[in-house]
């Protein structure tokens, strides 16, 4: 327990309730109210320290910490703030700093030549001083968090060959805290026969000329994907060497848009052309009311999508004339499409079919060459990077499931899903020979406009006869979630690839503890909160679970939100 905590604490209390305070401000593992107990304790002896920095007191790692509050916080912008702290001091102490970037894309990293440690390391403890922070100090032991108004955190970094420096960032309901993850690290680079030699492996050289001129390159340049930057973020600018400016071959500099499809089912105007197509004699699935059942996943995907791949340069909404009310269409960079815009034969609509939607897509104008496609209950669960969907030449990933497509032929009582596979099987065999048995994970699926043009060209009958049906039917193709990837795939257009991935079922009886623990392990790059099986008897209580959930992993409105700036 820190001296200053037990003097409080002594003044204050007797022995009796000393002890139990003791106990509150200790031990790893508390209760909420334990919590909010020790945060309390702390605020009180930090309010000097945090009232001047414009921080605040917060739960993280276990224990009580001092954050920044950031409005519209997300990794890459926790990561932009360590940065520029970090160079505003080093170039306000007149420090040979230059940028590096690391073998992890979402690494930030500073060099420093050796001969000016004491310097740097002089100025990022006044740069403490006044904006409270924190060393990520690597030993033996493990890594360590210690916070750095402390002598003891520098004098176990002192001999370290590179120093982690970082502040808590907190979005304003502080349901959300990013912290030694995203820090940025210093490393001290040794001068040798002319050269500076870093001390540990990076992305590109292992030397530089002692004497090489520096350049300026845009803090999003080392805190994003190479060639992409995120729409509306500062313009500010670090030293750095010219090799780290260049793309390397594996790098993706092509431009990456995301397309969503989404429906209100609630929509008194929608359900009356719904009721007027008739769902007469289909498949339960294919008229079932929880297909079109909105629980505002929208709102959470697009949080996810503006958190977790800010690289995204256009997003466009498919839908049947119908806008989310709180959607703000006059933020750029997001456009909401009719189908009315992309079906080229009118006759096929109103359409109740997402087939025959997604067969559509490539239509839209606009539209970049390679385009992810979401459904509106895919989230991204953490950071992703284009190169998790892409390969710099060109190539698509695809992501297959080990769920299979029910062997033998079409029957009257499969389910839709099974007969598009199916369909999508007899195709895949009769022009490559093989026999497709696997289906796709619930991602978000790598498309190329040129394939999808190709596949409408290649099978124009079963295309069309797939846009042509307003409900789920026997003949339709999956094109944009299966076809497109064997396609692909056989055509040398796309390979196989892994993401960590969560699929949960909220209509059966243990989603709330998956959930529970999607959310306390927060360790899926991809998940899926999918509604098979919901009558409209369920959507309340799955509408209370997901937007509970929800609400909590993504907490920070996106700027396509209303007010959301404000």
């Amino acid at each position: 327990m820190p001296h200053r905590l037990r003097r409080s604490i002594a003044r204050r209390y007797s022995p009796e309730s000393r002890r139990k305070l003791k106990a509150v401000v200790s031990g790893a593992f508390v209760t909420a109210a334990v919590r909010r107990s020790r945060l309390a304790l702390l605020t009180l002896l930090c309010r000097s320290r945090t009232e001047a920095a414009g921080a605040v007191v917060v739960w993280a790692d276990g224990r009580a910490r001092i954050a920044l509050r950031e409005q519209h916080l997300a990794p890459h912008v926790a990561r932009a703030g360590n940065l520029s702290r970090v160079t505003a001091a080093l170039e306000s102490s007149g420090i040979d700093y230059f940028c590096v970037r690391g073998q992890e894309r979402h690494s930030t990293i500073v060099a420093v030549p050796a001969g000016e440690r004491q310097q740097a390391v002089d100025s990022l403890r006044r740069l403490c001083q006044e904006v409270p922070g924190y060393l990520v100090c690597r030993g033996a032991g493990g890594a360590r968090v210690l916070p750095a108004h402390r002598e003891r955190a520098w004098r176990a970094a002192a001999k370290a060959p590179a120093l982690g420096l970082f502040w808590f960032h907190a979005e304003p309901g502080d349901q959300l805290v990013l912290g030694p993850e995203h820090a940025c690290e210093i490393e001290f680079w040794e001068p040798e026969d002319g050269m500076l030699q870093a001390p540990r492996r990076n992305a590109v050289t292992d030397s530089v000329p002692v004497d090489e001129p520096m350049v300026r390159s845009s803090v999003a340049a080392f805190t994003t994907p190479a060639g992409h930057r995120p729409q509306g973020r500062s313009t500010a600018t670090v030293r750095t060497r010219k090799a780290f400016t260049a793309l390397l071959p594996g790098d993706i500099d092509f431009p990456v848009d995301a397309v969503y499809t989404w429906v209100d089912g609630s929509d008194p105007l929608w359900l009356r052309r719904r009721a007027a197509a008739s769902s007469e004699g289909l498949h339960e699935e294919a008229a079932n009311a929880g297909r079109y059942a909105d629980h505002d996943e929208l709102r959470y995907s697009l949080r996810s999508l503006s958190m977790h791949a800010p690289w995204i340069r256009n997003i466009y909404l498919v839908t049947d004339d119908q806008t989310p009310p709180w959607l703000d269409t006059d933020q750029p960079g997001i456009q909401v499409v009719s189908h009315r815009d992309i079906f080229s034969r009118p006759e096929f609509l109103p359409t109740f079919n997402s087939h025959a939607i997604e067969s559509q897509l490539h239509h839209i104008s606009g539209l970049s060459e390679h385009f992810l496609y979401f459904n509106d209950d895919v989230f991204l669960g953490s950071e992703v990077l284009p190169e998790d969907f892409f390969l710099a030449n060109g190539l698509s990933k695809f992501f297959p499931s080990p769920a299979l497509v029910p062997l033998g032929p079409r029957a009257d009582q499969d389910p839709p899903v099974s007969l598009a596979g199916k369909n999508n099987r007899a195709i895949v065999q009769e022009r490559f020979g093989r026999l497709l048995v696997q289906k796709m994970r619930h991602v978000p699926h790598a498309l190329r406009r040129t394939v999808l043009d190709e596949i409408e060209e290649d099978f124009p009958e079963q295309h069309r006869m797939t846009a042509g049906t307003r409900f789920r039917g026997p003949d339709d193709l999956a094109v944009t979630s299966s076809l497109y990837h064997y396609y692909a795939f056989h055509t040398q257009r796309a390979l196989p690839s892994e993401l960590t991935y969560a699929y949960i079922d909220v209509s059966l009886p243990n989603s709330a503890n998956r959930l529970d623990q999607l959310l306390l392990k927060r360790d899926k790059k991809v998940f899926c909160l999918n509604d098979t099986c919901s009558t409209e008897s369920d959507y309340d209580r799955c509408n209370r679970l997901l937007k509970s959930f929800l609400d909590v992993y993504f907490p920070v409105p996106s700027r396509f939100e209303k007010h959301a700036g404000a």
